[in-house]
């Protein structure tokens, strides 16, 4: 601005304005707003409010402040203490007022809630990877209908994240954990799990909670993790293969009796291990990966390919086709600052 008055003598109001970049009006502007200033003087302090004549005097607020805080309305709310005192015949003041009084007194509990409040824990989020099957399960347990309304069977689901493989289940009439300690136990005797290997993973429903599954993971060796509450995220491979099953065609609407419902698991999970082309496990079958069988169906079908490209080139642009890459890790929350496990071989071409 100092600039443009500068300026202004030589070139006029306008050019040394535009010359600084400014707006033409700004310098009569300023001046305006420095004669307004001369003429008024320097601004005037802000004056203090005066006192509300209904306002309430010393004594009164400080009766006010010893009855909300009393042992007997500590946790009250202020309209429930005017209401309590009106029926006594008292009147010490407004709801407002006690309101203003209290937001006013440092020393009191203020406007905050009056009552203790339930804090709930902050709850860890699991962070588990595998780079090998047997090394994280998970489990769940779901809800088959019955025949009849509010009838169900509960089917126990224990599932590789790594594989994908579904390496024990179990189908009864109702939840409880003393069958999912069988299970548990059973499975983990069949896969030949060594002690300090294995982590299963589970939501926080009662029988995943319990104490003989706890006391089971123990004496097994196998440390346990649970989802946070309410967060379904944190087990996304459970629930990933309850909707494979319960989204096949074949899945019936209800099940006529408990022997109709494990016949189709039977079938199900015999499908689901050994035929089913898992997308992300580069469309080989759980089986196949569980049991170190993926390598040599990699090569049946990348030599499927070869010949394909062999025998017609151009349908291929001329590019050598390759198979979807196979995973190297799974994980259930990755850290954020957690570098990227690569999770596949460079390919230059990936085939849908």
């Amino acid at each position: 601005m100092a600039g443009a008055h500068e300026l202004t003598p030589v070139l006029g109001v306008g050019a040394a304005c535009r010359a600084m970049g400014l707006w033409r009006g700004v310098s009569a502007r300023q001046r305006t707003r420095s004669h307004r200033r001369t003429l008024m003087g320097p601004p005037r302090p802000a004056l203090p409010r005066p006192c509300p004549p209904l306002a309430l005097d010393a004594q009164e607020r400080q009766t006010l402040l010893v009855t909300l805080n009393s042992e007997r309305f500590c946790d009250t709310a202020p309209a429930a203490v005017h209401a309590t005192l009106l029926g006594e015949g008292t009147y010490i003041g407004s709801v407002r007022t006690m309101y203003r009084v209290l937001a006013a007194d440092a020393g009191s509990p203020g406007c905050r809630e009056r009552r203790n409040q339930l804090t709930h824990p902050a709850y860890t989020k699991p962070e588990l990877l595998a780079v090998a099957p047997n090394q994280v399960w998970s489990w769940d347990i779901t809800k088959l209908k019955g025949p009849a309304k509010w009838t169900c069977f509960h089917l126990y689901v224990i599932l590789d994240i790594f594989s994908r493989f579904v390496v024990g289940w179990l189908l009864a009439p109702r939840e409880s954990a003393e069958l999912a300690q069988q299970l548990i136990a059973e499975t983990v005797s069949r896969h030949d799990v060594h002690p300090g290997m294995l982590t299963l993973h589970a939501d926080r429903g009662a029988a995943m909670r319990s104490k003989p599954v706890a006391s089971l993971l123990v004496d097994l060796d196998v440390a346990k993790s649970h989802s946070r509450p309410h967060v379904s995220d944190d087990n996304p491979y459970s629930e990933s293969q309850f909707k494979t099953m319960k989204y096949r065609p074949e899945f019936p609407q209800r099940f006529g009796c408990i022997e109709h419902a494990r016949s189709h698991c039977q079938a199900f999970f015999a499908w689901y291990n050994a035929q089913h082309c898992h997308s992300a496990i580069g469309y080989m079958t759980p089986h196949s990966v569980h049991y170190g069988l993926a390598a040599d169906m990699r090569a049946v079908r990348q030599a499927t390919l070869d010949a394909a490209f062999l025998a017609n080139p151009n349908r291929f642009k001329n590019r050598r086709p390759r198979l979807p890459p196979m995973p190297t890790a799974a994980w259930i929350n990755p850290p954020p600052t957690e570098e990227k496990v690569p999770t596949s071989e460079p390919h230059s071409r990936t085939l849908n």
